[in-house]
């Protein structure tokens, strides 16, 4: 009997559009922007209209296949998908001017690359007629089997290929959080980045999309969802790769957070948190469970007792996960839990196949189809 649900938030509460509406402007911004490589500063907007902000988009992700791409291949943290996109996009560049600059390339490839080392690329590439080749993107990645967080090691291997320079400086590090916190600029806005990164913004005048959430289903159903789980004894957890003031503080607007204790909403600062007290961990950003167990044990218990955990967990079939991507699948399987999937992710019902193919315990059309599954169990 399921007695625990841990709900997944972007794809199943909350529209992901947003955040890869923010992605693609990140990738873009970097390329362009004066403030980073500078490519072509007069292509950099602050204030995009929805119309340049689709083009952005779709230019970046190539119609979405770059992050459909990315998704099944597990990865499900946001920023790991900027990281992995603009890197790809930085090697590619840096391939078209190693002839000339094979000693700069090679520095550059051994030591962290940070903001001021990529102004510094911008004024050396500027040198050339270089171009950007979003579309190569899938081409070179499925050369390699890599999955989830083997993904952004793989840049080394490309690297090592196109650049013909031996380096492991594309694992997580500094540039990784030069995208983070290009990436929050553009979610959270001017009026957040400080208290979401701890770190003022290098470009200023970006509104955020924090004020224009969109739910998958009414707000109003949403919350007596959870009104009507919590008053019939079951524990609701929430389990997401967003930082935690982009969960808080649209969750307090739409009236949830009185359904749910805040002790069992764990987020990417949870996970970044963990991370750093356990360095010896590879990412523990799903598919690992790390953001399931702790949503389950609450945000009290030890990161370290949470890696330590058995699994799969005891008693595993009475926690249903609620997610949509293979990402939540993966770790749910890890814990030995239920899993129901929703079709209110990227790729929508063409994300059944998917779900069919790796035995989801079940497949439901939206969130709001949770109960049908509680009334059998």
């Amino acid at each position: 009997m399921i007695k625990t649900i841990l709900f997944d938030v972007d794809g199943v509460l909350l529209s992901e559009e947003r955040y890869f509406d923010a992605s693609a402007l990140t990738v873009w911004e970097m390329l362009m922007s004066p403030n980073y490589l500078g490519l072509s500063p007069e292509k950099f907007n602050i204030n995009p209209s929805d119309e340049e902000i689709k083009q952005i988009r779709d230019t970046v992700f190539q119609h979405d296949q770059v992050l459909g791409f990315q998704k099944s291949r597990g990865l499900n943290a946001n920023w790991d998908m900027i990281y992995l996109s603009f890197s790809h996009q930085l090697i590619h560049l840096l391939e078209q001017i190693k002839e000339k600059e094979s000693a700069k390339i090679n520095t550059w490839c051994q030591a962290p690359i940070n903001r001021e080392v990529l102004l510094e690329i911008g004024k050396v590439l500027a040198k050339y007629e270089v171009k950007v080749d979003f579309s190569s993107f899938v081409e070179d990645f499925k050369r390699s089997n890599a999955m989830k967080a083997e993904l952004l090691g793989y840049l080394n291997v490309i690297a090592k290929e196109k650049l013909e320079v031996k380096t492991t400086i594309f694992e997580k590090g500094e540039l990784w959080s030069v995208c983070e916190h290009v990436s929050q600029e553009w979610y959270v806005g001017d009026e957040n980045v400080l208290a979401s990164t701890g770190r003022p913004s290098v470009q200023t005048g970006k509104q955020g999309f924090l004020a224009n959430e969109t739910t998958l289903a009414p707000k109003e159903e949403i919350a007596r969802l959870f009104q009507s789980l919590a008053s019939s004894g079951f524990t609701i957890g929430i389990g997401t790769g967003r930082p935690e003031l982009e969960v808080v503080q649209p969750f307090h607007h739409l009236n949830w957070l009185e359904h749910i204790d805040e002790n069992r909403i764990v987020t990417a600062d949870d996970v970044l948190k963990a991370e750093k007290e356990n360095p010896d961990q590879l990412s523990l950003s799903k598919p690992h469970p790390f953001t399931f167990i702790m949503a389950l044990k609450g945000k009290g218990t030890p990161s370290k007792q949470c890696l330590e955990t058995e699994l799969p967990i005891e008693n595993g079939q009475t926690v249903l996960v609620v997610g949509d991507s293979l990402a939540d699948l993966l770790a749910a399987r890890k814990m030995g839990c239920q899993f129901a999937a929703v079709l209110t992710g990227l790729s929508g019902k063409a994300a059944r196949a998917e779900f069919e193919e790796h035995k989801a315990d079940y497949i439901l059309d939206s969130v709001m189809d949770v109960p049908s599954i509680l009334e059998n169990n």
